[in-house]
């Protein structure tokens, strides 16, 4: 398979509910929007991805979804999500693999992951050999 774009979709219960927490409550930039105007898909940048929030779900999203999002700084953008409007599902903190993660909510109930890898863990160091 040789994979030249992929994204995540997300089908909300409230499409605009969810546009709104994506575009302003997270701060996803805009990539495009698609379809009627009056409803229209929305797909983010997600760093080196995309996340559509399209179409309409009459049941929340599956409880095992988990959005990883890796951030510079997870205690300020926890705080920010946090303040303007997102569900704090649990403040951040070192776990015992080095990462440093907050975990919020989507209006739906999606969890999302917030990371920050530390300047001295394992993945910021060149792991190839010579």
């Amino acid at each position: 398979m040789d994979v030249l774009s992929s994204r995540v979709l997300i089908r909300p219960t409230d499409p605009e509910r969810s546009r709104v927490f994506y575009r302003d409550v997270l701060g996803l930039a805009v990539h495009r929007e698609f379809g009627r105007p009056e409803s229209p898909g929305t797909v983010f940048f997600l760093g080196n991805g995309f996340l559509e929030v399209s179409g309409n779900a009459e049941a929340i999203a599956p409880a095992g979804m988990v959005l990883w999002v890796q951030v510079r700084d997870v205690h300020a953008e926890y705080s920010r999500a946090v303040g303007r409007g997102a569900e704090g599902l649990r403040e951040p903190k070192e776990e015992f693999w080095g990462l440093v993660e907050g975990w919020i909510a989507d209006p739906d109930g999606v969890k999302i992951v917030l990371v920050q890898i530390p300047e001295d863990h394992p993945l910021r160091r060149d792991q190839r050999t010579f």
